[in-house]
């Protein structure tokens, strides 16, 4: 009796067999030792029982995919296909990385036209750094939260939701009055910074962890572009078209409208993508759900797992000191250069728009490096080529805190930019092997590094001079580049001992062709039966973490 791999694993969408029933069913017709051992080297059973994929249900049948997946691992995607739409991998991959980007352009719309509406509402410099500093409060505390509801509710539907809640606060810029009424608004508009925490659980839903180093280096690079051309957009183009086009020159007018545009293109941008894109490879969550191929799961507990390990808080740290980074520039440079070299608003802030505009290809090229060491060092590899970014990020900031002509100060921005964002992408390259069956939960908390570390340089540069600030900026981020020497992920290789486990690619390999070895005595029907729920894991984690909860004696 033939059981094949599309009933038992991929299952049409009329399947509602319990898998194990099926499992059941067929050793009752196979009783013989021969067909016993013959069922173990079906890699399609050894899957269920492993409990590498969900069991039962999925939207898309293996035929309809347009690139190369990992059937041991949910389906996810082992290639990027940069020109293609096709659902579910590549239409996730391009809206993730546009919903971030309208996401960081309505976060810092506002960031250009901070010295004209400090110059019209006679709004002190230390109200404006309060603001800039609520504006990633605003992002903190969600993006704690919203990396635990990503297990539950997947990355889709809370993209869509906070992006459309942040765009009706930004569309509100009109309303402010004075320097409270600016503080409180920011601290609405932050929540679009907590979308990059969807963006990383979505690429992780959907490739493996061989590429993710480079995947979640493109998403959210990209997607960070928004921060950058914000600056641009919004200070050298759309402020003086409405300043001089449609008001005839009145300044306050044209900022209170500007912001219109950015709310309005983010809005529609989060209702479409629910609407045209997957929470997985394998469907959406509510559909898993209803045909019982994805368990219910708890956030408070995904979240506490996540923040029991002590790697996450390392990685926290250093984050802190490479988006914090990013996120201060995107607040400061357009003032820093109005501030210190008397340039009009325009002008500073198509050279601030420099900074973030280098995640076009840095944060990407950051994560590829990873990915390459990975394959030549193992973790080590991962863990020194972003050491190495946090240093020379580190060692240019100190370097630009001393610069004082105008030529100078840019070229070196764009240099340490540069290596700010290798270092985020290489960041994201190593955080998915951290606690994989709890991804998202680390990846919220190792995200909200970035805002507390955004926080404290906001705070610093509140208190301090320019020169100053970026001082302690600049030996702040060269200390934090030590902790990568003591962090140690399970079954890896860390920096100075340890070694690598056989990989997970061999051992799913060896696993697919059926190459079981014998075993004296095992009783599989009894295994099937008391695994129940075990075996249907939650997507997000892999054929290897699915083991530990089903350990099976092999031939």
């Amino acid at each position: 009796m033939a059981y094949s791999e599309s009933k038992l694993i991929r299952g049409s969408k009329k399947n509602t067999q319990d898998p194990m029933d099926t499992i059941s069913q067929w050793m009752d017709d196979n009783k013989s030792v021969a067909s016993l051992r013959s069922m173990m080297e079906d890699p399609t059973l050894v899957f269920a029982l492993e409990g590498g994929q969900p069991v039962g249900w999925k939207k898309y049948d293996h035929s309809q995919y347009k690139i190369k997946v990992d059937e041991l691992d949910q389906d996810k995607a082992k290639e990027i296909q940069l020109f293609s739409l096709a659902r579910p991998h590549m239409r996730a991959f391009h809206c993730s990385w546009f919903a971030l980007f309208a996401a960081f352009l309505i976060w810092f719309s506002i960031s250009p036209l901070l010295s004209q509406i400090r110059d019209d509402l006679n709004i002190s410099n230390e109200d404006i750094w309060t603001s800039s500093v609520a504006s990633l409060q605003g992002t903190l505390f969600l993006r704690f939260c919203l990396g635990p509801l990503c297990h539950k509710f997947g990355a889709r539907t809370l993209f869509s939701v906070v992006l459309c809640l942040s765009a009706i606060a930004t569309a509100c810029t009109g309303l402010i009055q004075t320097g409270q009424h600016l503080i409180l608004l920011r601290l609405g508009i932050g929540m679009a910074g907590s979308c990059v925490v969807m963006c990383h659980y979505w690429s992780n839903s959907m490739f493996t962890r061989d590429v993710i180093g480079t995947v979640n280096g493109l998403c959210t690079g990209w997607g960070n572009v928004g921060g950058g051309l914000t600056q641009l957009i919004m200070g050298s183009i759309l402020f003086p078209t409405f300043k001089n086009m449609l008001f005839a020159g009145d300044a306050e007018k044209a900022w209170r409208t500007v912001c219109l545009v950015p709310a309005a293109f983010a809005f529609l941008t989060g209702i479409v993508i629910y609407y045209i894109s997957d929470d997985c490879a394998l469907g959406n969550y509510r559909e898993l759900k209803k045909h019982k191929s994805m368990p219910e799961v708890s956030a408070t507990e995904k979240m506490c797992a996540g923040a029991m390990n002590i790697n996450a808080w390392f990685l926290f740290i250093q984050y802190a000191c490479s988006f914090g980074v990013e996120l201060t520039m995107n607040n400061a440079a357009s003032l820093y250069f109005r501030d210190e070299f008397g340039l009009s608003l325009e002008s500073a802030a198509a050279i601030a728009s420099v900074c973030g505009s280098m995640n076009l290809f840095a944060r990407g090229l950051g994560g590829y490096l990873s990915d390459r060491a990975m394959k030549s060092w193992g973790m080590r590899g991962r863990l020194l080529i972003h050491m190495f970014f946090l240093l020379a990020e580190g060692a240019l900031v100190l370097v630009f805190s001393k610069a004082e002509s105008l030529i100078y100060s840019i070229v070196v921005m764009i240099a340490f930019s540069f290596f700010v964002q290798a270092a985020e992408g290489s960041t994201f390259g190593i955080v998915p092997y951290v606690d994989p069956s709890n991804t998202g939960s680390v990846t919220g908390l190792v995200g909200a590094g970035g805002s507390t570390g955004a926080i404290g340089f906001g705070l610093t540069f509140r208190q301090l001079g320019y020169g100053d600030a970026f001082f302690v900026m600049g030996c702040a981020i060269m200390g934090t580049s030590l902790l990568s020497a003591v962090i140690s992920i399970k079954k890896h290789s860390a920096m100075f001992w340890g070694k690598e486990v056989q990989s997970s690619k061999k051992s799913r390999r060896k696993l697919k062709g059926g190459r079981a070895k014998k075993q004296q005595s095992y009783n599989i029907h009894t295994v099937a039966r008391n695994a129940g729920g075990s075996v249907r894991t939650e997507p997000g984690s892999t054929l290897s973490d699915a083991s530990h909860m089903l350990t099976l004696q092999t031939w």
